[in-house]
């Protein structure tokens, strides 16, 4: 079959020819027709964590058909609609092909009607951290949450989600990126390219932010610096594994976030995004082949927005 792969860890991606994966007991193999752009495999971020085998394929959520069942009870049937998130290259289980084997207690639900599979497929990672991030730094209604990173796909999740439960949400982000951020539903944004983001971020919170979910800043100083607009008592989440070691404000929590992905929680997004409560704005659709020149260009900053991958159109063979 065709994937998306690398040959070693932090290689370019490449299209190349694997064997078709058969599932085991419990498993399900899909028939992938979309998967979401992600590049973060390839960067070293599997290092250390599970032995592997290469080449690895990328990718971790996707939408697609049921295609053949393992043995063992199971409660998915052949064809099936579904979509999830794997363990990902470090499971053995990357997205960017034409099938996939997951186990059918996984991350893996049924698409539920009136929900595009471009969109389902973009879901899955977005949607679950974005969700379990808003429970992590539980802020009420009223009180305020910055959320920095969020122009990318979980800040967009994030944003609404929070939005919903009546947060104000300051949106901090990187110049054009700003447009969207409103109709999202957050309150203000800033640009952090322009000028001191502490100084906009304090004019628009005088009193201190609530919360802080920091889904861009790579070292603990950055970091520190957003977490630095916090009142005492605030919470300070990062998804890039920084709090630990950064220097908080006093009275002030740093909380390193992990995602615990769950099909339950898959249902609940799926059934918002398919009412139209959660937005998932999908920037481009892709063949599968061009995934290479995709990645790179994440990579170097030049997208915008999610990107999905068509592996198959859904009716055809």
């Amino acid at each position: 079959m065709r994937a998306i792969a690398v040959s070693t860890l932090r290689a370019d991606p490449a299209l190349m020819v694997v064997p078709k994966p058969e599932p085991g007991p419990g498993e399900v193999r899909v028939r992938i027709e979309y998967a979401a752009l992600d590049r973060r495999p390839t960067d070293g971020a599997l290092d250390g964590l599970a032995p592997q085998a290469f080449p690895l394929v990328l990718g971790v959520d996707y939408a697609g058909r049921v295609d053949m069942i393992g043995s063992g009870d199971n409660r998915f049937r052949v064809g099936d609609h579904v979509f999830g998130r794997t363990g990902g290259p470090a499971a053995g289980a990357g997205t960017y092909c034409d099938y996939v084997c997951v186990p059918q207690d996984s991350a893996i639900a049924l698409v539920p009607r009136g929900l595009d599979a471009r969109i389902a497929a973009a879901l899955p990672s977005a949607g679950m951290a974005a969700a379990q991030i808003l429970e992590a730094v539980s802020p009420r209604g009223h009180e305020s949450l910055l959320i920095v990173g969020a122009a990318g796909g979980v800040g967009n999740c994030l944003t609404q989600l929070a939005k919903a439960r009546d947060v104000r949400v300051i949106a901090a982000v990187r110049g054009d990126e700003r447009a969207p951020m409103g109709s999202l539903g957050a309150a203000a944004t800033v640009d952090v390219t322009d000028g001191p983001a502490a100084d906009a971020i304090r004019a628009a919170c005088p009193d201190g932010v609530d919360a802080l979910a920091d889904l861009a800043s790579a070292t603990p100083e950055a970091f520190a610096a957003y977490a630095a607009t916090l009142r005492p008592g605030g919470i300070a989440l990062s998804t890039c594994g920084v709090a630990a070691g950064a220097a908080l404000p006093g009275g002030v929590r740093g909380i390193d976030f992990r995602l615990d992905p769950s099909p339950v929680l898959l249902d609940v997004l799926a059934a918002g995004a398919a009412d139209g409560v959660l937005r998932v704005p999908i920037e481009a659709e892709l063949p599968l082949e061009k995934a290479p020149q995709a990645w790179a260009e994440s990579r170097a900053g030049g997208a915008r927005g999610r990107t999905v991958l068509v592996v198959r159109e859904h009716g055809h063979c």
